[in-house]
């Protein structure tokens, strides 16, 4: 028989994982897109989405099944993945700031491809 904090631990990481995605999705409103801009914003919004995702998976898997971040995540893997944790976040955060306005397009295109980068790197420090 499993043991039922382990069970618990592995149910909460599940329902922690719905509920930050959940707020992510209700903050970013992928189904909400800019008339001018709609390409680059669907781009950034989806690439942002399935970052999360991705990061989320990782770290449950990470935290729960291999026994922690830091037995995963080695030396300097642990300090990259610290990068590739904030730098995402802090991107889709900053898109709204004003001095961003007119570069807007640019901005979305070049954190799209921060965010498919960061997925790459993630996937090749957890398997690797």
């Amino acid at each position: 028989m499993a043991n039922f904090n382990a069970i618990l631990n592995h149910i909460l990481g599940i329902v922690f994982i719905i509920i930050v995605f959940s707020l992510a999705y209700a903050y970013l409103k992928p189904h909400q897109l800019h008339k001018r801009r709609l390409i680059s914003t669907l781009l950034l919004k989806a690439s942002y989405l399935l970052y999360l995702l991705i990061l989320l998976v990782i770290v449950y898997l990470s935290a729960l099944v291999e026994g922690g971040l830091e037995k995963v995540f080695v030396g300097v893997e642990f300090f990259a993945f610290l990068i590739v944790l904030f730098v995402p976040t802090i991107g889709v955060f900053a898109r709204k700031l004003g001095q961003f306005a007119k570069k807007r397009e640019g901005y979305n295109y070049f954190f799209t491809i921060i965010n498919v980068l960061s997925i790459v790197s993630i996937l090749v420090m957890y398997f690797i």
